[in-house]
């Protein structure tokens, strides 16, 4: 039996030269226990240990449990995304890349998550043109609210198909493999095969160890360009007359 280094990782915010993630709780444990089991004791001891809990947690595709997305909502107000898997998309009345709409067809905006009610708001877009002409805008209450429990991967706190969400998911998420790599490759953990608990969270500590070091490294002195500059692309110039 082998063991997995399990990491929650905080984004640094503040810093533009790109995103910069450091790790916050870590969890060595056997490969057979899925991360998502770590991820409330994580958010436990951020509270417990450093009086600190993360308002967002972004996630791998949708293999964390409902249950534990609501729990984490309403017993810590922390908004959980993941991203729909496919077979819950086959199920799902709601899609990522289409906003909402009342029964007439009018486009919704997200207006914002009601944490005593544990529930959405949306309204029509500003002039929106389905409500000119609606026979039921006389008794229109031009405001919507949806259960954040109606769907709780697609709702939740953040719905999944807003602008937040979706940068969330699609660019911070993106992220995470980097990190990884960077403590696999560089540090050697991927050729490690390691059978004793304890050997294990000896080298997960010193690999984050090794990690933060390299974050306040970065913070201290940042680098000059893009660390990503050399995939950039560029426009050949042609000294034609």
């Amino acid at each position: 039996m082998g063991y997995k280094k399990h990491t929650l990782r905080l984004w640094i915010s503040g810093f533009e030269p790109f995103i910069l993630l450091a790790p916050l709780v870590t969890w060595a444990a056997p490969a057979s226990v899925p991360e998502s089991y770590l991820l409330k004791p994580s958010i436990k001891y951020c509270q417990q240990r450093l009086d600190f809990i993360p308002n967002i947690v972004v996630g791998d595709m949708g293999y964390i449990h409902q249950g534990t997305k609501r729990e984490l909502r309403v017993q810590w107000a922390v908004a959980m995304l993941t991203k729909l898997k496919s077979d819950m998309k086959a199920h799902c009345d709601y899609a990522e890349d289409e906003p909402l709409r009342c029964r007439q067809g009018q486009e919704l905006k997200w207006l914002g998550y009601d944490e005593l009610e544990y529930q959405h708001w949306f309204a029509p877009l500003p002039h929106a043109p389905r409500c000119c002409s609606c026979w039921e805008q006389s008794t229109c209450p031009r405001q919507f609210a949806v259960p954040a429990d109606t769907h709780e991967t697609f709702f939740g706190m953040i719905p999944l198909n807003t602008a937040l969400a979706q940068r969330l998911i699609r660019s911070v998420r993106s992220w995470i493999e980097p990190s990884q790599s960077f403590e696999k490759n560089q540090l050697g953990l991927k050729a490690m095969f390691l059978n004793s608990l304890r050997l294990c969270w000896t080298t997960s500590l010193l690999a984050d160890s090794a990690a933060l070091l390299r974050v306040l490294a970065i913070l201290k002195e940042p680098p000059a360009k893009s660390m990503l500059c050399e995939l950039f692309p560029t426009q050949s110039q042609f000294p034609l007359e």
